[in-house]
């Protein structure tokens, strides 16, 4: 069995079932915590759905629990604030989540496969969590460049409001600073 198919496979599902947060902003407060106590409740009763597997099946079982907890709490957490760096927050919580997952399952190995499953699983999370880095310094780069075209587009405003005079003038600068965010 491909532990790694299987894993994202899991882990796809559980990102799916709580999508609906990933897109929305600013919900409401009464929404917020109706929803993390839904989430509460669904991770007891999947971890308690664990109980009729043992050993080490019941350890991988646990994980997935905890980490689809996890990982519906940071989504619940960006689509409340709708915060770059809770929507950075989730793909972090995932990288995570894969790893503890992946390493759990290779507690089913032994000897070179179970170093080689585990390294593995520290390879793919390390790549995630660089993903998640760059996706931040490139959501940072957007905005600092965005905040540069508008700072330009302002100057080139208030040049042409300099050819005016009295009322117009001012009535232009005003017109300006508000259209660019200035105060």
């Amino acid at each position: 069995m491909n532990t790694s198919f299987t894993l994202k496979t899991s882990l796809l599902a559980a990102a799916f079932a709580v999508m609906p947060f990933a897109n929305a902003a600013s919900m409401a407060q009464a929404d917020y915590k109706a929803d993390k106590i839904r989430i509460n409740a669904e991770y007891k009763a999947d971890k308690a759905a664990c109980g009729s597997l043992a050993g080490n099946a019941n350890d991988i079982c646990v994980e997935q629990a905890k980490g689809k907890e996890k990982l519906a709490l940071a989504q619940l957490e960006y689509a409340y604030t709708g915060k770059a760096e809770d929507q950075n927050n989730i793909m972090k919580t995932k990288a995570e989540v894969d790893y503890d997952i992946a390493e759990e399952r290779c507690d089913d190995l032994a000897g070179n496969a179970k170093d080689v499953c585990v390294q593995e699983a520290k390879a793919a999370e390390t790549k995630a969590l660089a993903d998640a880095k760059l996706d931040k310094k490139v959501g940072e780069a957007q905005s600092e460049a965005s905040d540069d075209k508008r700072d330009a587009a302002y100057k080139v405003a208030a040049e042409k409001c300099d050819a005016l005079a009295g009322d117009a003038k001012s009535s232009c600068m005003s017109a300006a600073k508000m259209k660019y965010g200035k105060s």
